[in-house]
C-alpha cells in the first residue's frame, strides 16, 4: 500500500466522518426521562414557592396540633392514652428536608439510573442543600418543644454522614434522643416506615407527618396504582392537614406503581408500562 493511497483513504475517511460528526452534533445529548422534572425542581420559582407553601402551612397545622391534646399524625400506630406525650413531628429527608437534585443531574448528564452505590458516594460528600422553608420550619418547631424524627430510607452506612450534612446546615439534632430513623437500623425496620413511626409513637404524640411520597404517611405505597388511590382516598381528611406533601416529579413510587414496582424489568419496559397507563386526547 503506497503512502499516497494511505494518504487519500484517510482523507476519505476524515471527509465521510465530518457530515457524521456534525449530524451527531446537532442531535445533542441522548433524552432522559428526568430532564423536565430534575430542571423544574432545581432552577423553577414555582418549586420554590410550592415548598414555602407547604412549610407555611406545616407551621399552621404545627400550632393548631398543639393545642389539640386529640391530634395525631399516625391514626395507625398511635395508641392507648397518647394524650399526655411529648409532641413530635415525623419527616422524611430526601427531597422534603434535603435537596438532592446534583444526584439527579449526574444520572441525567451521565445516562445512568439510581444505584445504591453512587447514591452512598454522593450522600458522603455531604453536598446536599435545604429545601426552601424546610430548616425555617425544623428549627421553629424545635423551638416550639416539639421533637423532630428524621425517618429516612437512607441506610445505616450513610447516617454519619447525613447527621454531618444536616448539623452543617442548621437542623435540629436532637440532643441526647437519637431521632435519625435509618432503614434497617434494626431487623424490624425495612423500607417502609410503619415500624419506625410507631418506634415514635410508643413515646410522642405524632403531630405532624411531612413527606415527598406516599411512602412517608401509608406502607399501601407499594401497591397497583388502584390500591394506592383507595388509600389515598380512605386518608383523604389527613392530607394538608395531619400529612404535608413536598411535590416530587422527579422519582418515587409514583414513578414505579405503573410497573408493580418491579425493578428488574428493562427502562423500555418500564417505559411502556408508564405510557400505557396514561389517558390522552386521540388526536384530530
Amino acid at each position: 500500500m503506497t503512502m499516497r493511497f494511505v494518504r487519500a483513504l484517510s482523507l476519505g475517511l476524515a471527509v465521510l466522518a465530518t457530515p457524521l460528526a456534525a449530524a451527531h452534533a446537532q442531535d445533542g445529548p441522548p433524552p432522559h426521562d428526568g430532564l423536565l422534572a430534575t430542571l423544574w425542581m432545581q432552577r423553577s420559582v414555582e418549586y420554590k414557592a410550592s415548598c414555602l407553601a407547604a412549610f407555611t402551612l406545616a407551621r399552621i397545622r404545627l400550632d393548631q396540633a398543639l393545642a389539640d391534646a386529640k391530634w395525631t399524625a399516625a391514626p395507625v400506630e398511635q395508641t392507648g392514652a397518647y394524650e399526655s406525650l411529648p409532641p413530635a413531628i415525623v419527616v422524611d429527608v430526601d427531597e422534603t428536608l434535603l435537596d438532592n437534585s446534583a444526584y439527579q443531574v449526574w444520572m441525567i448528564k451521565a445516562d445512568q439510573t439510581f444505584d445504591s452505590k453512587t447514591w452512598t458516594k454522593f450522600v458522603s460528600a455531604q453536598i446536599s442543600t435545604a429545601i426552601p422553608g424546610a430548616l425555617e420550619f425544623a428549627q421553629y418547631a424545635d423551638a416550639k418543644g416539639v421533637k423532630v424524627f428524621y425517618v429516612t430510607n437512607r441506610s445505616g452506612e450513610e447516617e454519619e454522614p447525613t447527621r454531618q450534612n444536616m448539623a452543617k446546615l442548621g437542623f435540629p439534632m436532637g440532643g441526647n434522643v437519637d431521632t435519625f430513623l435509618m432503614a434497617r437500623e434494626r431487623p424490624e425496620w425495612g423500607s417502609a416506615k410503619g415500624t419506625r413511626r410507631a418506634h415514635v409513637a410508643k413515646d410522642y404524640r405524632i403531630l405532624l407527618s411531612i413527606g415527598d411520597n406516599f411512602g412517608d404517611f401509608d406502607d399501601a405505597y407499594r401497591g397497583s396504582e388502584a390500591e394506592r388511590l383507595a388509600a389515598y382516598e380512605k386518608n383523604v381528611a389527613r392530607w394538608g392537614r395531619e400529612w404535608i406533601m413536598l411535590p416530587n416529579p422527579s422519582y418515587g413510587s409514583f414513578d414505579t406503581a405503573p410497573y408493580m414496582h418491579d425493578f428488574k424489568q428493562s427502562r423500555a419496559v418500564q417505559r411502556k408500562a408508564k405510557l400505557d397507563v396514561l389517558q390522552g386526547w386521540q388526536g384530530p
